[in-house]
């Protein structure tokens, strides 16, 4: 039996909700209103151990802080209680007794962390945000292996505006679809012109959120365009500060913020929005007061992070917090079946903007085209049927008419290897090992997205990292 549902079970829009237990009124009253000011929290109060299981069968509750010494019932009998009846509650133990066993036995029984009285503020704040962090994530892993076994996706509507006859797109469509209602962050990786944006977009609508989806492109700004863009400002926070500003987090709250090109931050950047993203408060310029962000996160880069962390350029702390949740969006040349699809849709777009018939595409074109890298992805084939639709002059798409990049060309009609050898063969053994570690190199080290890129679950990709 569970005492409701995490953050991330689809309630991302409501404060977690915490049981304090202790029986001395003066401390419920010490710590509620020390979580009220530390975190967006609902608190309930209890101070008869008897009355807990009452509660936790009538309210929902994320996380229970218990003290251990109370009369009636002692904390470590509700300890193991919880246990058996409430085994994905997560419970910190508040008490007077410091003692090492005592820790131990509390952590045996099933306690997430331990917090000795009198409780420093500092020390509760980052208890609590830390066991709503582990329940929220350990509730969408529930939510996400569930949902990854079921056929097909099963909210296609947010998903419309991307075309695809794809297995590999229609497999990222049903992961984004499970983890769109957590709160945690979202990073969309993929080459320049896959459309990542697009992506970012369907998984807004897939969330349910209400707020707006509001987008900025990152690459460029300096520090002090980078806090008011984000934070805002208030007036006379700086010369020419003559109105108080929003900031985008401010403009899209309850919705998503989606902030596009974070691989190139500069590093004094990403320690700003590092802090934003493990605090989820921000201050407007010329403010001493923090605010609260209800927007959620999602970044996209065409860049490699961890490239980017080996060189020194991407800060560790930064690269694994992103990695929450990760979406990688295949090239369009790894995509064949997708081509002709969308040069058929782009083709009539671009008839329709400039009023005339939409001229039709020969088979052998076509061919020609699934054959092409595509080093722009679908941008650049969107861009390429404008023009093709534009200069054509018998209704005809024509080879010539496509321009194709001729440093382009396909792997197939270059006659170029999928893999290349040196002198020696490795073995099968070693040929695997290459094969994984370039689909975690792609995935961005994400042992779920590798798997998915070589068909294999992420068990064997988990395996085969644990041997080396």
């Amino acid at each position: 039996m569970m005492a409701g549902g995490g953050p991330g079970s689809g309630r991302h829009n409501e404060a977690p909700v915490v049981l304090i237990v202790d029986d001395e009124p003066s401390i419920l009253f010490a710590l509620e209103r020390a979580l009220r000011q530390l975190l967006p929290v609902e608190c309930l109060t209890c101070s008869d151990a008897r009355q807990m299981t009452d509660i936790l069968r009538e309210r929902r509750v994320d996380l229970l802080l218990l003290d251990l010494v109370m009369p009636h019932i002692d904390g470590k009998t509700l300890l193991d209680q919880l246990g058996s009846m409430y085994p994905e509650l997560p419970t910190i133990v508040v008490t007077g007794m410091g003692d090492i066993d005592t820790a131990v036995s509390c952590m045996r029984l099933g306690a997430v962390d331990f917090i000795v009285k009198p409780v420093r503020a500092d020390v509760l704040g980052v208890a609590v945000r830390r066991a709503l962090e582990r329940r929220e994530l350990a509730e969408e892993n529930r939510e996400l292996r569930d949902h990854l076994l079921a056929p097909e996706v099963q909210n296609c509507k947010p998903f419309r505006k991307i075309l695809t006859a794809s297995p590999a797109m229609v497999t990222i469509f049903s992961y984004i679809d499970s983890v769109a209602r957590s709160a945690q962050p979202v990073l969309i990786t993929g080459e320049t012109g896959v459309g990542k944006e697009l992506v970012a977009e369907a998984l807004h609508h897939c969330s349910g959120r209400k707020g707006p989806f509001v987008a900025l492109n990152v690459a460029g700004l300096d520090e002090s365009a980078f806090s008011d863009t984000l934070f805002g400002h208030r007036r006379g926070a700086f010369t020419g500060a003559i109105e108080p500003r929003d900031g985008l987090i401010e403009k899209a709250a309850g919705g998503t913020l989606f902030l596009d090109e974070i691989g190139d931050l500069p590093m004094a950047l990403q320690v700003k929005l590092l802090r934003l993203l493990q605090n989820r408060e921000y201050y407007r310029l010329g403010e001493d007061n923090p605010r609260s962000m209800s927007a959620r996160i999602v970044l996209a880069t065409n860049r490699d992070l961890g490239e980017l962390q080996d060189q020194g350029r991407f800060r560790p702390d930064l690269y694994y917090r992103l990695r929450a949740h990760h979406v990688h969006i295949p090239p369009l040349r790894e995509r064949p079946e997708d081509v002709a699809l969308l040069a058929r849709h782009f083709c009539e777009r671009a008839a329709r903007s400039l009023g005339v018939r939409a001229p039709t595409i020969p088979p052998d074109v076509l061919d020609h085209l699934q054959r092409y890298a595509f080093p722009g992805n679908v941008r650049e084939l969107e861009a390429m049927m404008a023009d093709a639709v534009a200069c054509q002059r018998n209704g005809t798409v024509t080879r010539t008419a496509l321009r194709l990049d001729p440093t382009a060309v396909s792997l197939e009609r270059a006659g170029r290897p999928l893999m290349s050898f040196g002198d020696i063969l490795p073995s099968p053994q070693q040929a695997v090992d290459l094969l994984v570690a370039e689909a975690l190199r792609r995935a961005g080290g994400n042992q779920s997205a590798a798997a998915r890129l070589l068909n294999v679950s992420r068990q064997a990709i988990n395996q085969r990292v644990k041997c080396h």
